[in-house]
């Protein structure tokens, strides 16, 4: 009877010793493959790896990106050109009357346009930038567009009264106040700047001179005087902040110019440093090739 038990265990195998699932025999020295967390229909917080050769890419200004990774397939068309459109046209009339252009002295008119436009599209450009998963761009333009509505807010004329009641007893507190907080869009824009330093020159150039119209502005109006803000550093950063709006419409441009819609591709010169020159350099001339062949 024994003998009979002991055959049919072993021609059963080791499915007769399971315990609760598991199985007794030792698998430890085969080799199996990797098993893939299940995704459960697809992660929204997944990220794709920006270390992976495989998904790099040369950095584009019109792509609103710095980094050099392959956007996730997607539906959405390119928001940068819309965010960077918006935030050019705002700061180009708003440094025309910083640089003092017609004897404009007050910024009303740009009230609207940092509501409509420079606020609620580039915000809009920005939140869409984040449903691509371009980390930069919706760090960028949703920022920018904080700082247009914000801006707005505080200009706005008898309604919520930011520059009437700071004004109340002498000019001196607004303007302090207003500096401080160009002085931090400052340090902001800096923080961006350094993560543009593997772009391209174009990109580079707008949050450069974008950089040096805060700090400008910031130092004109914490040095103001009984007249009212430091004229040449106000001058200044207008001057830098129209540089910084045609910088920007270039990108938006760089963005939207494709071989659909234009006869030209719009350049944007890459870093010497950068993976994209590098693999330019790595490729043999013709001249090379044809020396070898």
């Amino acid at each position: 009877m024994a003998t009979a038990v002991e055959h049919n265990d072993t021609a059963r195998g080791p499915d007769l010793h399971d315990t609760n699932g598991t199985n007794t025999v030792d698998h430890a020295g085969g080799h199996h493959k990797e098993r893939k967390p299940f995704d459960y229909g697809g992660n929204p917080l997944a990220h794709v790896r920006t270390n992976d050769p495989e998904m790099r890419l040369a950095a584009f200004g019109g792509e609103f990106q710095p980094g050099l990774y392959r956007p996730p397939n997607r539906k959405f068309a390119n928001p940068a050109p819309l965010g960077l459109s918006a935030f050019a046209l705002t700061t180009f009339v708003l440094s025309l009357i910083n640089v003092g252009t017609r004897g404009i002295e007050h910024p009303n008119l740009v009230v609207a346009i940092a509501y409509g436009y420079g606020g609620l599209v580039q915000l809009l450009a920005g939140m869409w930038e984040m449903a691509i998963g371009n980390t930069f761009g919706a760090t960028a333009l949703s920022s920018y567009g904080g700082f247009w509505i914000s801006f707005a807010i505080i200009l706005t004329p008898g309604g919520f009264n930011i520059v009437e009641t700071l004004e109340a007893d002498s000019p001196a507190p607004f303007l302090n106040s207003f500096g401080l907080y160009l002085m931090g869009w400052f340090i902001f824009t800096t923080i961006l700047l350094i993560c543009t330093l593997r772009s391209t020159v174009a990109f580079f150039s707008l949050f450069f001179t974008l950089d040096l119209a805060f700090l400008m502005l910031g130092i004109g109006y914490l040095q103001a005087d009984a007249s009212g803000p430091f004229q040449p550093c106000i001058k200044a950063g207008g001057y830098f902040g129209l540089f910084a709006a045609f910088l920007a419409w270039y990108n938006a441009l760089a963005g939207i110019a494709d071989n659909s819609n234009s006869f030209f591709v719009v350049p944007v010169a890459h870093f010497p440093w950068s993976d994209k020159a590098r693999e330019e350099r790595a490729k043999p001339s013709d001249s090379s090739a044809d020396h070898t062949a």
